[in-house]
């Protein structure tokens, strides 16, 4: 399949598995990533490819209605997505004014001292902000969507019906490092969300063993010290940086028990599960949201695996 295949919309929505040799069309693969997305597990970005973090959600995702541990998007597989879910995979959406309001960045600097002089991490367009919205790729919005001026309110887009549901009660997390995924449990052991996630780096592993949830922080602000991190600018003392959904811990802090250590939202949505970090947990923002939402403190954490050696 052509990385470039262009995406019918009238097939989106009842876009089915070929042969079993066949690769998945670009309307099969947006459907699902939808559904999955909609079943609390996650495929990170909705982005109509067939990447790591969708083959991770399809492997839980199976595994939690007792199929076998393959990635396989096939008919037993769509059935119970749908099944549990029939709402449509697309919708209509107005801009509205709020959508528009900003304040925009022109560039959100990667310097820690840059990003300090900032009073909010922001949004750098309204396609991002859009994006981010409805759980898909600045790219797919587009594609969606062409030749459409995203900063006009009152204009009418496609774009795709995300989930909306909480996950329910957590009541343990567990954090693989060797599949870059969280995954939560219910009382009963039963997953009930899984999501693609960066955990720690070769240079900073995450923490092994278990951790308790501390506290949870909605749009947090985040402190740099040099005495506590072993990255950054080291010569440039503490450094406070704003809330937004753009700071180097996006839009949810969910604070551990191992000192320095959390999991949090990410500015970079389409990095996540990709690149290292600096041994805490990134997910997506809406990822991160959705979990704050159902854990509380106490809630205990599990670190296992091993960290694999991912680009910086």
């Amino acid at each position: 399949m052509s990385k470039n295949t262009p995406i019918d919309l009238k097939k989106i929505e009842t876009a089915r598995p070929g042969p079993s040799d066949a690769a998945p069309s670009r309307e099969l693969l947006v459907r699902v990533q939808v559904l999955l997305d909609r079943a609390n597990f996650s495929p990170g970005e909705i982005d109509g490819r067939d990447g790591d973090n969708l083959q991770r959600a399809l492997v839980a995702y199976r595994q939690s209605q007792q199929l076998d541990g393959n990635a396989r998007m096939d008919d037993t597989t769509l059935q119970r997505l749908v099944d549990r879910d029939n709402l449509q995979i697309l919708q209509r959406y107005t801009i509205t004014p709020e959508d528009e309001r900003g304040p925009f960045l022109p560039s959100v600097p990667k310097d820690f001292q840059k990003l300090a002089k900032l009073k909010h991490i922001g949004y750098t367009n309204p396609e991002e902000a859009l994006s981010e919205k409805f759980h898909m790729s600045p790219a797919l919005l587009h594609e969606l969507n062409p030749n459409t001026d995203f900063s006009k309110a009152g204009t009418s887009i496609t774009v795709t019906r995300p989930g909306t549901r909480g996950i329910g009660k957590v009541a343990r997390i567990e954090v693989d490092k060797s599949a870059n995924q969280l995954r939560a449990y219910d009382s009963t052991g039963r997953v009930i969300a899984a999501y693609p996630a960066t955990v720690g780096s070769t240079e900073r592993p995450a923490p092994s063993g278990k951790a308790t949830i501390i506290s949870v922080a909605d749009d947090p602000a985040y402190t740099y010290d040099p005495r506590r991190e072993t990255f950054g600018p080291r010569s440039a003392g503490v450094l406070k940086i704003a809330a937004g959904p753009n700071s180097p811990v996006g839009s949810t802090w969910i604070a551990l028990s191992i000192e320095t250590y959390g999991i949090h939202g990410a500015p970079d949505p389409e990095l996540v599960g990709k690149t290292a970090s600096h041994g805490c947990v990134r997910l997506t923002n809406w990822d991160a949201a959705a979990l704050g939402k159902a854990v509380k403190n106490g809630t205990s954490v599990e670190f296992v695996g091993q960290t694999k050696p991912k680009a910086t």
